[in-house]
């Protein structure tokens, strides 16, 4: 996916997948104007058919596999 570098705003816990009501970690920005928002699981099935129609994606899967720094020493 594109990712853009700067986001307008980082998605939380509240932005849900449109599809399914995950939270989202994908925000695609619509060359007509909208947004869409998608879990990583659909963000991905997605993929191919979104970047015809985005005029940015914002891809924040990457924080499904990094470890928070308030984690325990073993889990990092």
């Amino acid at each position: 996916m594109t990712t853009v570098l700067t986001p307008a705003s980082p998605l939380t816990a509240a932005d849900r997948c449109d599809r399914c009501g995950a939270q989202a970690y994908v925000r695609v920005v619509l060359l007509s104007g909208g947004e869409l928002l998608f879990c990583a699981h659909h963000g991905r099935k997605f993929e191919p058919e979104l970047k015809k129609i985005a005029a940015e994606i914002q891809d924040e899967t990457e924080r499904l596999t990094t470890v928070p720094a308030s984690s325990p020493e073993e889990e990092r």
